[in-house]
């Protein structure tokens, strides 16, 4: 077994592995390859992968967070090992590599994420659950029915809308999104990158309501194949309690199920209860849960 950097070529066996452990993640080939070959500009942000016999059986990213305010805090995203490969130290290898680069960025506080087997792995190597995240799958091949916008909001395409302008709402509305640090720091470049120029992204399905031409609410999509992931659906604070979420999220569904898409994915915070009650009323079922697990470094 080894463990080293990931190259962009590594993109499909990356992708192969993450469906069979988190078979409800969206997230493509192409893309992979992009984030490998072209990292986010997050400080620090690097990834591995592990090897038994040339066959990539575990892999990880790390990154130092930038859109928090919270000083010195990184994210270590997806530890994963393929099942036939688990018990064998790979894990813990991979650990130690993930917080021996974040430590040399500076970073002293952790945060992870774990599914509920994983728990005991997560404690044992100093990490205490904090919060569970919990993800939902819909059945596109009857998507939920869209009402006629009220007076004053029109519904548009992502494609028709200033990037720059849903930057700011999407700033606007994070800011108080349930969490363990708040997402307060967001930069444009961050955001251009994760999400307008995220090769999954749809930016037809992908929707926007206005309200006397100022974005209010907005919910994206990002793609792969027949699968989606909505990835972020929002109301900026001034625009909430009007139903205006659920209106940009429905449509955005309509919009992908009529390209295609015939399942939907997407999670929330335990503490999320509106978009919990939007996701219910769609029709969401619940997949998986997994929750977040923090840590210092020392």
């Amino acid at each position: 077994m080894r463990i080293r950097v990931a190259r962009p070529d590594d993109a499909p066996a990356v992708v192969a592995l993450r469906a069979t452990v988190y078979p409800y993640l969206v997230r493509g080939v192409e893309s992979t390859r992009k984030m490998i070959a072209e990292p986010p500009p997050e400080e620090g942000w690097a990834a591995f992968v592990a090897e038994v016999d040339a066959k990539i059986v575990g892999w990880v990213t790390v990154q130092r967070n930038a859109s928090t305010s919270t000083p010195d805090f990184g994210d270590i995203h997806l530890l994963h090992v393929h099942p036939q490969h688990r018990r064998r130290g790979i894990g813990t290898e991979l650990l130690t590599t993930a917080t021996g680069h974040l430590a040399l960025v500076g970073v002293r506080r952790l945060r992870t994420f774990a599914q509920p087997e994983a728990l005991p792995f997560a404690r044992r190597h100093g990490f205490e659950p904090s919060r569970e995240l919990r993800f939902s799958a819909l059945d596109l091949t009857q998507a939920p029915a869209l009402t006629d916008p009220p007076p004053g909001v029109r519904l548009r395409p992502l494609a028709d809308i200033d990037p720059h302008l849903l930057y700011e709402a999407d700033a606007a509305s994070a800011v108080d999104e349930p969490g363990d640090v708040p997402v307060d720091a967001m930069s444009y470049q961050s955001w251009l990158y994760d999400v307008w120029e995220n090769l999954g992204l749809d930016k037809t399905a992908s929707t926007a309501a206005e309200v006397d031409g100022v974005v209010a609410a907005f919910s994206v999509v990002k793609r792969d194949g027949d699968r989606m992931w909505s990835d972020y659906t929002c109301s900026v604070p001034a625009y909430r309690g009007r139903g205006l979420a659920r209106l940009a999220k429905t449509a955005a569904l309509q919009r992908a199920a009529a390209n295609g898409v015939r399942v939907a994915y997407t999670s929330n915070d335990e503490a999320n209860a509106p978009m919990l009650a939007i996701n219910a009323r769609l029709g969401y079922r619940p997949v998986a849960a997994e929750w977040s697990c923090l840590a210092e470094l020392t």
